[in-house]
Protein backbone atom coordinates (compact mmCIF):
# COMPACT_ATOMS: atom_id res chain seq x y z
CA UNK A 1 0.00 0.00 0.00
CA UNK A 2 2.87 2.39 0.84
CA UNK A 3 4.49 1.79 -2.56
CA UNK A 4 1.19 2.50 -4.32
CA UNK A 5 0.82 5.77 -2.37
CA UNK A 6 4.41 6.78 -3.19
CA UNK A 7 4.03 6.15 -6.93
CA UNK A 8 0.56 7.72 -7.09
CA UNK A 9 1.50 10.83 -5.11
CA UNK A 10 4.82 11.34 -6.91
CA UNK A 11 3.25 10.93 -10.34
CA UNK A 12 0.44 13.37 -9.57
CA UNK A 13 2.94 15.83 -8.04
CA UNK A 14 5.18 15.67 -11.12
CA UNK A 15 2.21 16.28 -13.43
CA UNK A 16 0.90 19.21 -11.38
CA UNK A 17 4.37 20.67 -10.86
CA UNK A 18 5.55 20.10 -14.45
CA UNK A 19 5.33 23.82 -15.38
CA UNK A 20 7.55 24.66 -12.38
CA UNK A 21 9.93 21.79 -13.14
CA UNK A 22 10.28 22.83 -16.81
CA UNK A 23 10.80 26.49 -15.85
CA UNK A 24 13.52 25.57 -13.32
CA UNK A 25 15.23 23.26 -15.81
CA UNK A 26 15.32 26.07 -18.40
CA UNK A 27 16.55 28.63 -15.88
CA UNK A 28 19.30 26.32 -14.66
CA UNK A 29 20.37 25.40 -18.18
CA UNK A 30 20.78 29.01 -19.25
CA UNK A 31 22.03 30.59 -16.02
CA UNK A 32 24.85 29.86 -13.63
CA UNK A 33 27.03 27.05 -14.87
CA UNK A 34 24.44 25.29 -17.03
CA UNK A 35 24.10 22.31 -14.69
CA UNK A 36 20.54 21.06 -14.12
CA UNK A 37 20.89 18.22 -11.66
CA UNK A 38 23.12 17.53 -8.70
CA UNK A 39 23.46 13.79 -8.13
CA UNK A 40 24.88 12.52 -4.86
CA UNK A 41 25.38 9.10 -3.26
CA UNK A 42 23.18 8.48 -0.23
CA UNK A 43 22.51 5.52 2.07
CA UNK A 44 18.99 4.11 2.07
CA UNK A 45 17.00 1.02 2.96
CA UNK A 46 19.15 -1.76 4.47
CA UNK A 47 22.25 0.42 4.07
CA UNK A 48 22.13 0.26 0.27
CA UNK A 49 23.66 3.19 -1.61
CA UNK A 50 21.65 5.01 -4.26
CA UNK A 51 21.90 8.19 -6.36
CA UNK A 52 19.82 11.07 -4.95
CA UNK A 53 18.67 13.76 -7.40
CA UNK A 54 18.34 17.49 -6.68
CA UNK A 55 18.36 20.60 -8.79
CA UNK A 56 21.86 22.07 -8.97
CA UNK A 57 22.21 25.05 -6.63
CA UNK A 58 25.97 25.38 -6.17
CA UNK A 59 29.09 25.82 -8.21
CA UNK A 60 30.12 22.60 -9.99
CA UNK A 61 33.43 22.33 -8.16
CA UNK A 62 31.99 23.28 -4.75
CA UNK A 63 33.17 20.13 -2.87
CA UNK A 64 36.74 21.23 -3.64
CA UNK A 65 36.17 24.85 -2.56
CA UNK A 66 35.77 26.37 0.90
CA UNK A 67 34.05 24.10 3.42
CA UNK A 68 34.08 21.08 1.11
CA UNK A 69 31.01 18.86 1.27
CA UNK A 70 29.42 20.79 4.15
CA UNK A 71 27.18 23.74 3.29
CA UNK A 72 27.12 26.63 5.73
CA UNK A 73 24.83 29.64 6.21
CA UNK A 74 25.41 32.24 3.45
CA UNK A 75 27.75 29.84 1.65
CA UNK A 76 29.37 31.81 -1.22
CA UNK A 77 29.37 28.69 -3.43
CA UNK A 78 25.57 28.80 -3.73
CA UNK A 79 24.44 30.36 -7.00
CA UNK A 80 21.88 33.22 -6.89
CA UNK A 81 19.10 31.04 -8.37
CA UNK A 82 20.24 28.29 -6.02
CA UNK A 83 19.43 30.44 -2.99
CA UNK A 84 15.84 30.80 -4.16
CA UNK A 85 15.56 27.10 -4.99
CA UNK A 86 16.90 26.11 -1.57
CA UNK A 87 14.78 28.59 0.37
CA UNK A 88 11.62 27.40 -1.40
CA UNK A 89 12.82 23.74 -1.26
CA UNK A 90 12.16 23.48 -5.01
CA UNK A 91 15.67 22.03 -5.33
CA UNK A 92 14.31 18.88 -3.63
CA UNK A 93 11.59 18.18 -6.25
CA UNK A 94 13.75 15.89 -8.45
CA UNK A 95 13.65 13.44 -5.54
CA UNK A 96 10.19 12.54 -6.82
CA UNK A 97 12.19 10.56 -9.40
CA UNK A 98 13.88 8.69 -6.53
CA UNK A 99 10.43 7.87 -5.12
CA UNK A 100 9.16 6.56 -8.47
CA UNK A 101 12.37 4.50 -8.88
CA UNK A 102 11.78 2.97 -5.44
CA UNK A 103 14.90 4.36 -3.73
CA UNK A 104 12.86 6.63 -1.46
CA UNK A 105 9.41 7.17 -0.02
CA UNK A 106 7.49 10.43 0.39
CA UNK A 107 7.83 10.33 4.20
CA UNK A 108 10.77 8.84 6.07
CA UNK A 109 14.14 9.66 7.57
CA UNK A 110 16.36 11.69 5.27
CA UNK A 111 19.10 9.62 3.63
CA UNK A 112 22.61 10.51 4.73
CA UNK A 113 25.79 10.71 2.68
CA UNK A 114 28.01 7.59 2.93
CA UNK A 115 31.00 9.62 4.14
CA UNK A 116 29.06 10.61 7.26
CA UNK A 117 27.58 7.15 7.81
CA UNK A 118 30.52 5.62 9.73
CA UNK A 119 30.77 8.51 12.17
CA UNK A 120 27.02 8.54 12.77
CA UNK A 121 27.02 4.79 13.40
CA UNK A 122 29.64 5.35 16.12
CA UNK A 123 28.19 8.46 17.72
CA UNK A 124 24.38 8.24 17.44
CA UNK A 125 22.64 5.46 19.38
CA UNK A 126 20.42 3.28 17.20
CA UNK A 127 21.41 5.17 14.03
CA UNK A 128 21.14 1.99 11.99
CA UNK A 129 17.45 1.53 12.80
CA UNK A 130 16.66 4.29 10.29
CA UNK A 131 17.75 1.87 7.56
CA UNK A 132 14.86 -0.46 8.37
CA UNK A 133 12.57 1.83 6.33
CA UNK A 134 12.99 3.66 3.04
CA UNK A 135 14.37 7.16 3.38
CA UNK A 136 11.97 9.96 2.57
CA UNK A 137 11.75 13.32 0.86
CA UNK A 138 10.25 14.77 4.00
CA UNK A 139 10.37 13.81 7.64
CA UNK A 140 10.68 15.16 11.13
CA UNK A 141 14.04 16.90 10.56
CA UNK A 142 12.75 18.85 7.52
CA UNK A 143 9.77 20.11 9.48
CA UNK A 144 11.73 21.04 12.59
CA UNK A 145 14.97 22.46 11.09
CA UNK A 146 15.94 24.69 8.17
CA UNK A 147 19.00 24.32 5.92
CA UNK A 148 21.05 26.58 8.14
CA UNK A 149 20.25 24.51 11.22
CA UNK A 150 21.54 21.25 9.79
Amino acid sequence: MQRFFDIFFSSIAMIILSPVLVAVICLLKFSGEGEIFFIQNRVGLHGQKFKLYKFATMLKNSPNIGTGSVTVRNDPRILPLGRLLRKSKINELPQLINVIKGDMSIVGPRPERPEFQEELLKSVPHWNTRHLVKPGITGWAQIKYSYASR
